[in-house]
């Protein structure tokens, strides 16, 4: 387990620098840009359907929406780049809204972790860090 995570390691190294050296650079630098135009927003500011979506997040469910916990393809790239299928994301409920509404909460990590969230009230347009 420890050989595979070093030989991981070096593998990882390797091809950061083999990317560098072949102009790779620009792109990384442009993802690092996007991930810091992420505002925040404390818990206490989010409406109260968002804080209800982060508590079922927190207890694994039961989702109202079936396409809560599907991954999150960050193909908008304003999070931080990360593996696919590293963020999830969740349906927060909108009033009136004749269907899932543009408000979303994207947690990265393990599920039922919400220590890594962003809220979204305009379907991925921006996003802002969830923080307590």
């Amino acid at each position: 387990m420890r050989r595979a995570a070093a030989v991981a390691l070096v593998v990882t190294a390797a091809v950061t620098a083999a990317l560098g050296a072949c102009g790779a650079q620009a792109r990384t630098n442009q993802a690092d840009e996007a991930s810091t135009s992420v505002g925040s927003i404390s818990v206490n500011e989010l409406p109260r359907e968002a804080v209800n979506t982060l508590g079922l997040i927190a207890a694994g469910g039961p989702f109202p929406y079936e396409k809560d916990g599907v991954v999150f393809g960050n193909f908008e790239q304003i999070l931080p780049p990360h593996r696919r299928g590293y963020y999830h994301e969740y349906t927060v409920p909108t009033s009136g809204a004749h269907n899932r509404g543009a408000k979303r909460i994207v947690c990265g990590g393990p599920r039922k972790r919400t220590d890594n969230c962003y809220y979204s009230d305009d379907h991925y347009a921006s996003f802002r860090r969830i923080i307590d």
